[in-house]
């Protein structure tokens, strides 16, 4: 059996878990979560912990357990403490502004970028060149740090662009004569 799998979920104070044959629903401080249970694994929610099974033997059933169990953590997380992202921005002239559920970005283009934050996503720029995403759902927390990463990502030569606040940037020496 998976080793995360083995491992009972702890469901804290004020956090509710609802098990149904179709889906496992977080209830919690921050929001409400949904995911669809699967097939191969077996969820019990007993005494504050939530435990996860294999259905059957197979390598399949024992991977889903692990992972199942992994992301219904990640789920009890974000109800009750939330996930954040930070960016920062390196380069003359780049700059951040959070305007409720956009992100207007001064990245050295032409024009302006602006960004829509989804449902359940907080955008917040504490200084002009810092930017934290906070949310619930930890999968879309990164997936809206990446894409807004990706607008300009840290170029090899100066440093210059978005980078993740623990990323590391090495950069190239340039061309000799």
């Amino acid at each position: 059996m998976s080793r995360v799998g083995k491992m009972p979920v702890a469901v804290p104070q004020g956090v509710d878990v609802s098990i149904t044959a179709e889906q496992i629903s977080v209830k919690g401080a921050l929001g409400t979560l949904v995911r669809p249970q699967h097939p191969l694994v077996a969820v019990k929610s007993e005494g504050g912990k939530v435990s996860f099974a294999p259905a059957n033997d197979s390598a399949e059933a024992n991977a889903m357990s692990g992972t199942m169990r992994a992301l219904v953590a990640n789920m009890v997380t974000g109800v009750s403490k939330g996930f954040e992202r930070k960016l920062q921005l390196v380069g003359v002239g780049f700059r951040a502004q959070a305007q409720g559920t956009k992100l207007n970005l001064q990245l050295g283009f032409s024009h302006p970028v602006v960004k829509d934050m989804p449902e359940g996503i907080k955008v917040e720029t504490p200084t002009q060149t810092e930017i934290l995403i906070k949310g619930a759902d930890r999968q879309v927390v990164g997936q809206i740090a990446a894409e807004v990463r990706a607008f300009r990502p840290p170029e090899p030569y100066k440093g210059k662009g978005v980078r993740y606040s623990d990323e590391k940037v090495v950069l190239k020496e340039t061309k000799k004569k």
